[in-house]
């Protein structure tokens, strides 16, 4: 029987339930932790081969199927959208100068388009931050019933009571193996956004002078 099998058997329902929770927060982070990998890379090279081809089409149309074809995670395509819409008429927007109808549109977009590109960031953080502290609660509640039981049997030795001590420390150390995978994923997943979320300000900032520009020669 190995130690963690022999602190299963002798662990009460807190114990099996601390466990429990660590082995779903895990589980948890890295189907995010794969999930984020996979969609941030494709986001990234969309846009590093949609915005080229965007402005290198011929006209607004053309350009449009260009990010239609390569813009798979539709991060882009909310801009140009937003840039093209026409409020109604009997809005307060409708009401407002050109500019600033695009600037709140596209900014409205670009909120939308970041929200999706930073699901996740939340779930990766909580794990992070409060799985050590749930192993150590493991530790702490398995260490005292541990020397109950010890206690109860009347007779106490260091050989007695290293057993189900080194099995209770096996929480903190199965907490921080939950924590810091999600830890660093989080910081990486943090600078990728920002990246994202750069190039993505830049589109929106060139779609907002192109109409602003169309309008006025217009």
């Amino acid at each position: 029987m190995t130690g963690f099998e022999h602190f299963w058997q002798q662990g009460d329902f807190i114990t099996r339930s601390v466990a429990a929770l660590l082995l779903v927060m895990s589980v948890s982070a890295w189907v995010v932790i794969f999930w984020k990998g996979w969609l941030l890379h494709r986001v990234r090279s969309d846009i590093g081969r949609a915005v080229p081809a965007f402005w290198a089409a011929p006209d607004l149309q053309a350009g449009n199927e260009q990010l239609a074809a390569f813009d798979r995670e539709r991060v882009l395509a909310p801009l140009l959208q937003a840039a093209t819409a026409s409020p109604n008429v009997n809005t307060l927007e409708a009401k407002g100068h050109l500019d600033s109808q695009l600037t709140r549109r596209l900014r409205d977009a670009l909120h939308a388009v970041l929200a999706q590109l930073q699901y996740g960031q939340v779930l990766l953080a909580s794990i992070g931050s409060t799985a050590p502290f749930i192993g150590l609660f493991g530790t702490v509640w398995g260490i005292y019933h541990a020397l109950i039981s010890i206690s109860a049997a009347g007779s106490i030795t260091i050989e007695r009571v290293s057993g189900p001590v080194g099995e209770a420390l096996v929480m903190t150390a199965a907490g921080l193996a939950v924590a810091i995978p999600a830890v660093l994923a989080y910081n990486i997943f943090g600078k990728r956004v920002g990246a994202c979320e750069a190039e993505l300000e830049g589109f929106a900032h060139d779609l907002r002078e192109m109409v602003s520009d169309a309008a006025r020669a217009a």
